[in-house]
């Protein structure tokens, strides 16, 4: 019997609900060899699971200044941002993770540069609680946020991360453990990032803005951005949780 073959009868007598120990008696190895091809079949099973009912999507209320959005995709921003917040996206993701809880993440994106600065989660909490979470999550907005589908969540975190990739950036290393929460997405984003189509870098209080700007003399070229070397008066996103531009 070829490997093949042999995952083949695993996969099956795991769908019928035997146990590891059950399998290796059934097939005459040891647990040990089964182990690994259980491993297997269990990564399979995940990788093909539907996602969770989503329970929430949001993005902050002046999302798409700057931005040019696909006008077929019907995609509303409630309100111009006023509040200095422009080029700082914040989606927040929640799904069904049991009957009485939600699991949350939540992603910092710079649309105008750099990508996914920051992710948080997966954070397993009740209704409740969420809806105490969110006012928090958004408080350094002064619109506040707005429901949004979660198109446009994938549109902006992964479209976002495609974009700053190509000027040289990858997303923030957190960003792997919530990638999953937000779906497959099939791509292009319907979404032109950069301010007004150009890279635009404003730099925040965890970054190395001579890194920066170098990176982007060497992808883009001399001229062709724009940045701006400062420190927000406060951090976006939630307070408690280290987010920072």
């Amino acid at each position: 019997m070829d490997s093949a073959e042999f995952l083949d009868q695993v996969r099956e007598l795991r769908g019928q609900g035997r146990s590891p120990k059950e399998i290796a008696r059934t097939l005459g190895v040891s647990p040990s060899v089964v182990a690994p091809l259980i491993r297997a079949v269990a990564a399979e099973n995940r990788a093909t699971a539907p996602a969770p009912e989503i329970v929430g999507c949001w993005v902050n209320v002046g999302w798409s200044v700057g931005l040019s959005i696909d006008e077929g995709r019907g995609w509303v921003d409630e309100a111009a941002s006023e509040d200095g917040t422009a080029g700082i996206v914040s989606v927040l993701v929640a799904r069904r993770h049991r009957w009485d809880k939600v699991a949350v993440c939540g992603y910092l994106v710079d649309v105008y540069c750099l990508g996914v600065k920051k992710a948080l989660g997966p954070d397993i909490m009740d209704e409740l609680a969420l809806l105490r979470f969110l006012p928090d999550y958004y408080s350094a907005y002064s619109s506040g946020w707005q429901e949004a589908p979660i198109e446009l969540a994938q549109d902006i975190v992964f479209g976002a991360i495609e974009y700053a990739r190509g000027l040289g950036f990858e997303p923030a290393a957190d960003f792997a453990q919530t990638a999953d929460h937000l779906g497959t997405w099939e791509g292009p984003s319907a979404i032109t990032f950069g301010k007004d189509g150009q890279p635009f870098y404003i730099s925040g209080p965890h970054d190395n803005p001579r890194s920066v700007v170098k990176t982007l003399e060497r992808t883009v070229g001399i001229g062709d951005f724009h940045y701006i070397v400062t420190v927000p008066e406060r951090p976006f996103g939630l307070t408690g949780h280290a987010w920072g531009g």
